[in-house]
């Protein structure tokens, strides 16, 4: 099996999730905009609502399906680049984590209809989040996914790609039965 046929399904979902959490990044600063020249309506408080939904699961899970299925192949590797990468991606995970917990309770309090927060300072917050991820991303699509690409080309990877779907499926069930 060649590593172009590695389970495109799998990386597509990954790459995919990368274009999901940009779209999401961008509503962020429309939210902030919006904040900051409007204060909150129900329309702002939706949208925050949205944000806070998405990076509180769907960006987390995908956070642990790289560190579950992709890290793992890329840390056992003989070539210290793609060591060194996975290793700073581990790490930028746990950095990513404490700049969303610095933004959540914001975007918390908005959904409630709280404006307590500085919006300038959620702008600054976002803006070194933002800057994080897009860094972040880039090292995975450029180095990342395709060493693991091709470390993974003699795994089944359908049954990665199935145990990701399923945990999503029951993250998603949470959430609206919670709701």
């Amino acid at each position: 099996m060649s590593a172009d046929t590695v389970a495109p399904e799998l990386f597509g979902f990954l790459d995919a999730t990368h274009r999901e959490i940009q779209q999401q990044l961008a509503q962020l600063h429309a939210l902030v905009d919006a904040i900051e020249s409007n204060g909150l309506n129900a329309a702002t408080r939706a949208r925050a609502r949205g944000v806070l939904d998405y990076f509180n699961g769907e960006a987390r899970q995908h956070h642990l399906d790289e560190e579950k299925h992709i890290f793992p192949a890329l840390l056992g590797s003989q070539d210290a680049e793609i060591v060194q990468a996975a290793e700073r991606l581990t790490q930028d995970h746990g950095w990513l984590e404490e700049n969303w917990i610095q933004i959540a309770p914001s975007l918390e309090a908005a959904t409630n209809g709280n404006l307590w927060f500085d919006p300038v300072e959620l702008r600054h917050a976002l803006e070194v989040f933002e800057a994080l991820y897009l860094d972040h991303i880039l090292l995975e699509e450029s180095i990342a996914y395709p060493a693991a690409r091709q470390r993974l080309a003699a795994y089944n990877t359908h049954n990665m790609g199935r145990e990701m779907a399923r945990r999503r499926f029951r993250s998603d069930s949470a959430v609206s039965h919670a709701g």
